[in-house]
């Protein structure tokens, strides 16, 4: 069976992503919304003492500039925005196609932009404006069609016996947990229905994570919360600020944007430039997050007095006009349904049509679409509906783009309607029978314990192989690492239930007797994120270098502490000389965070939940003959030292489970998908880079 047009990703949303818990439609389906910075600092405007503060975002002034605290609570008392006007507000989102807005209910300064009676420090106790002005937004998108959503920050300056750290991760106090969860509360029940909760910053407890979670699912259900939350809770993944993934992403996911990259909050000496050009690079922007199944959060900062800046709002305005010519290729629409992203633009998918983002037409006009099984009847310019010339050779179509057409906002947008169902070849399909994770389409999420520690995880695999009879029988091959796991496999859409627990003992063709290991180098800690750019270090390492010293206190298999601090990482290194090219499986043992990259290949990327034990992980290294150089990143979110183990005295052995037969479709390709049946989260990596699946 080949995977059905615009059904690829949603699919894989089911199979991957959406099984567990939510998302909620509605959220998936808006793909573009407005963010809202707006607070005491927006009085400021990036001014101090009437110098600009050109370090860091201008909502952080009061860390950048090194605001004293009773200075920057001052403020407070001058905050009178006489001109906020939240119908304006909703009605300027309307126009500009958003379908929800996230209010900034409290940034990191603490002060709330809503009636909290948890604190005096907010917009009607603490200052001579005295409205609730979240409250007023709130009802303004109720009466205007809109959906309302909130932002809160996890970390909170003003908060009795809080500094202000420069990594905004700070750990959380079971007195701040508390009172962020009466905040939370208050929001969820006093502000009408709300459609997703942003949580940001703070590096939070597993524990911490799950009773806010729970709290906005009890009183909010249908609430969508962010994974800035941390600890892989959150019902869908946040990008880092204005980054904009070039790969298809899995599950629920969304990109944070502000109209410039170096500030979300109002900044009154801010350098704007182009109009036209910033209209044209958010509106690509726009277009990339939606054709990889994203959502874009477009942010505005208001001025103090509450006035939007004009240059955000006429850019608003000019966004909204494209979107009423070109929205049907952005609303509802899953992502590019290929294996491979195009050169010319980007891709959407709707039902029975494909939505064509032309930013690069090429010289011969002709945009070409390889690997489509159906009837393609028909290619337009969606903006005036002018039908263009369409071929179609096989499962190639091809559309010509006229000489005189002209690109509306850098883009020309054409809309190629099928004569019902069609289908796409996948770019990778396998003659065997063989299934790994080095010959499977990763399915990616977006893992984030908190924002200094995240990466992209994987949360599935996907394979497509040609006909090998009527029935398949599957065996999965796992390590001792695996072991315990429950994974779902899907052939043909029918789908087993296994735990990974016993199965025919195979031993690994291998020599162990043939690996020396030799000295043993550790990196002194260094403040680091945890991101997974390990990879590709195949130069030879400088053990000389400064820094790196010999780690002559290791033993193998003995469990060692390393003394440093939180947010920090260290590097070992160990060399390995094998007297063949084989696998051997080796053990780990870490805590928060590792990544290992063996000859300059990632071998394994982990992050856990904050505050478990140590846990030990099994992989398989494929040593080639010869020097092998094998580095470990470890990361510590908390505490004061990191533990490691290395046990290279490990069975060398991997387990043969085999499964019931599966019945196949006729046709001559067939789709096989694996993820964890019950996973803590839908962007938690699964870990299984050393597990096989043979199709007999």
């Amino acid at each position: 069976m080949l995977l059905r047009g615009c059904l690829v990703i949603l699919l894989l949303g089911v199979q991957f992503a959406f099984g567990q818990q939510k998302p909620n439609p509605d959220w998936v389906n808006q793909k573009f919304s407005m963010f809202i910075h707006w607070g005491l600092y927006s009085e400021l405007g990036g001014v101090w003492k009437g110098q600009p503060v050109r370090a860091g975002y201008s909502e952080q002034i009061q860390s950048f500039a090194k605001i004293p605290k009773v200075e920057y609570e001052a403020v407070a008392k001058v905050f009178n925005p006489e001109k906020w006007n939240a119908d304006s507000v909703v009605a300027l989102a309307k126009a500009a196609g958003m379908k929800s807005i996230v209010f900034t209910s409290k940034h990191h300064d603490g002060f709330c932009m809503y009636h909290s009676k948890y604190t005096k420090y907010n917009v009607v106790d603490a200052t001579p404006f005295k409205r609730d002005v979240m409250k007023e937004l709130s009802d303004a998108c109720r009466r205007q069609g809109v959906k309302f959503a909130v932002y809160y920050s996890l970390i909170d300056w003003n908060f009795p016996g809080n500094g202000i750290t420069p990594h905004n991760a700070d750990a959380i106090s079971k007195e701040h947990h508390a009172f962020s969860m009466h905040q939370v509360e208050e929001i969820m029940t006093n502000y009408g229905p709300i459609s997703e909760i942003w949580f940001d910053m703070g590096s939070l407890s597993g524990q911490q994570s799950k009773e806010l979670y729970d709290l906005v699912n009890r009183l909010q259900p249908q609430c969508m919360v962010s994974g800035r939350l941390g600890n892989d809770r959150g019902d869908f993944a946040v990008m880092a600020d204005n980054a904009y993934p070039d790969y298809k992403i899995g599950v629920p996911w969304q990109t944070p944007a502000s109209f410039f990259d170096e500030t979300w909050s109002y900044r009154s000496w801010q350098e704007r430039g182009s109009l036209d050009k910033k209209i044209d690079e958010k509106l690509r922007s726009l277009v990339k997050v939606v054709s990889r199944g994203g959502n874009f959060l477009l942010n505005i900062g208001p001025r103090g007095d509450g006035s939007v800046v004009e240059f955000e709002r006429d850019a608003l305005l000019a966004m909204g006009k494209w979107m009423k010519r070109y929205g049907e290729a952005i609303y509802n629409t899953t992502a590019n349904p290929f294996d491979h992203a195009v050169e010319w633009g980007d891709i959407t998918c709707k039902g029975n049509n494909l939505y064509l983002f032309v930013e690069k037409v090429p010289t011969n006009r002709e945009i070409v679409l390889n690997g489509l099984i159906g009837k393609a009847k028909k290619a337009s310019l969606l903006a005036d509906e002018k039908v263009l010339n369409l071929k179609q050779d096989g499962q190639s179509v091809s559309v010509n783009i006229p000489g005189d057409v002209k690109p509306d906002r850098g883009m020309i947008v054409v809309k190629l309607e099928f004569a019902g169902t069609f289908r796409v070849v996948p770019d990778q399909v396998l003659e065997t029978g063989e299934l790994s994770a080095v010959n499977a389409i990763p399915v990616y999420a977006y893992s984030s314990m908190d924002y200094y520690s995240s990466f992209r995880s994987t949360v599935g695999f996907s394979w497509h192989f040609k006909k090998l009879g009527k029935t398949i029988t599957p065996t999965i091959i796992y390590t001792t690492g695996d072991q315990g796991k429950e994974l779902r496999l899907v052939v043909d859409g029918k789908e087993q239930v296994t735990t990974l627990t016993g199965g025919e003992v195979q031993q690994l063709n291998n020599h162990p007797e043939g690996i020396t290991g030799g000295k043993v180098y550790i990196h002194e800690p260094q403040a680091d994120r945890f991101n997974g750019n390990i990879g590709g270090i195949k130069e030879e390492i400088n053990v000389n270098a400064e820094g790196w010293r010999s780690w002559d206190d290791f033993r193998a298999g003995k469990a060692l502490n390393v003394p440093m601090r939180e947010k920090q990482s260290i590097h070992v290194l160990h060399k390995f000389t094998s007297d063949r090219e084989q696998d051997v499986l080796v053990e780990l043992g870490v805590a928060d965070g590792v990544q290992v990259a063996l000859n300059g290949e990632n071998v394994l990327l982990r992050t856990y939940v904050g505050g478990i034990p140590r846990t030990n992980e099994v992989i398989k290294l494929h040593l080639k003959k010869g020097d092998n150089q094998l580095v470990v990143k470890l990361h510590n979110r908390y505490g004061t030292e990191v533990t490691y183990l290395m046990n290279t005295n490990v069975k060398q052995a991997m387990y043969r489970l085999r499964l019931k037969p599966m019945k196949l479709y006729s046709g001559e390709i067939h789709d096989c998908n694996l993820e964890m049946a019950h996973p803590a989260n839908n962007n938690s990596d699964m870990g299984l880079r050393d597990i096989r699946v043979e199709l007999e």
